[in-house]
């Protein structure tokens, strides 16, 4: 194998690929990033056995071939050449050679047949859908998916395609998050996406004006990202079907950053070893805020419209914090049915998003 093609599109590629490998694995070729070079182009795969990220870019290529080489050392080595042109060469006992300008390296790959195929995927449905709305979507709701593998369904998100609605909902014991759009598509699929799938297309979402193709089949699924593709297995079993209740006891509108900011200045006494809820005392006119630990108490009051019961509830502060920060409108709507029940957040019309908060359980003062 031999060619050449610009340092930047190279180094680019590979970092982006390389968040697919395997940071230590039984298979010493899941290490690395497998390259390609063919035609007018190279293409370059990093794959763990459960998420592969797939890429092309343009190269002159003098003779095809190709190579598994170590992600790690590669992307270190090509992103500090000195100038923008890289050569690179193979011989047959899988020596890689990299000149660019006066740096030359030397390094040892592997052959291209230890690498493990990745998914071949047989469309069962397919979906496009708007980058920017995709990446609101699951950034909206990604947040609250699981790090538990004793219930590995709840790592991922639940993605619902149903008459023209596209909906993500995620969940992990203690919160939910929502999110649903009206999209131009006929087709009906309901599949479970792991969160380090999502946050892979986070990262490589960077034009939101193009679109991104979903193609969805028995196992995995394909995301489309502009010359990327991810290739991810679903996960497999039932999720959480939660009927949300039809009415509130208790409910307020209030401005968003103004709540935060007051959750905010509680959660100043508490840490990972200091944990304490954060009591929400609701009366008709007020929402008086404060949190007590062991290195002391605060204190605070919102002025509110209060419709329903008073109450008294408390919250994780970093949980609600979650919710509310990622509440994209001035104002939420706050829902809520006694203080065993779970909050409930929304836009103040409509429901684009919907966030779970369970309450916790108040110690008496």
């Amino acid at each position: 194998m031999r060619f050449n093609c610009l340092r930047t599109n190279l180094s680019n590629a590979v970092s982006n690929v390389s968040r697919a490998v395997a940071a230590k694995a039984t298979l010493p070729a899941l290490e690395g990033v497998l390259i390609k070079a063919f035609d007018s182009q190279l293409e370059i795969s990093g794959y763990d056995m459960e998420i592969g990220i797939v890429t092309r870019i343009d190269a002159s290529v003098i003779e095809e071939g190709e190579i598994v080489v170590s992600a790690r050392l590669f992307n270190e080595i090509i992103r500090k050449l000195p100038n923008e042109i890289v050569n690179i060469e193979t011989d047959d006992k899988m020596i890689t050679y990299i000149n660019s300008g006066s740096a030359d390296y030397q390094i040892v790959g592997m052959n291209s047949s230890e690498y493990p195929e990745l998914p071949n995927v047989e469309a069962v449905s397919s979906l496009t859908v708007n980058a920017e709305l995709l990446k609101n979507m699951i950034r909206q709701t990604v947040f609250a998916t699981s790090d538990n593998m004793a219930k590995p369904i709840y790592t991922g998100s639940l993605f619902e395609i149903k008459e023209g609605l596209f909906k993500i909902e995620a969940v992990d014991g203690f919160r939910m998050a929502i999110r649903e759009e009206n999209v131009e598509s006929d087709i009906e699929a309901k599949f479970v996406v792991p969160g380090k799938t999502q946050n892979e297309i986070l990262k490589l979402i960077t034009d939101n004006k193009k679109d991104v193709d979903i193609i969805v089949g028995q196992r995995h699924i394909i995301f489309k990202i502009e010359n990327y593709s991810i290739i991810s297995r679903l996960l497999e079993g039932n999720f959480l079907d939660y009927k949300m209740p039809s009415a509130a006891s208790t409910e307020f509108v209030i401005n968003t950053r103004v709540l935060a900011s007051s959750v905010e200045r509680m959660a100043l006494l508490t840490n990972e070893k200091i944990q304490s809820p954060v009591r929400c005392s609701i009366s008709s006119e007020e929402i008086k805020l404060s949190c007590s630990t062991a290195v002391g108490r605060a204190n605070d009051m919102i002025a509110v419209s209060v419709i329903g019961n008073e109450m008294e509830i408390g919250f994780n502060n970093r949980y609600l914090l979650d919710a509310l920060k990622n509440a994209d409108t001035d104002e939420v709507k706050v829902m809520l049915n006694g203080s065993l029940q779970p909050m409930i957040i929304r836009p103040v019309s409509g429901q684009s998003f919907t966030f779970l908060v369970v309450p916790m359980r108040l110690a008496a003062e």
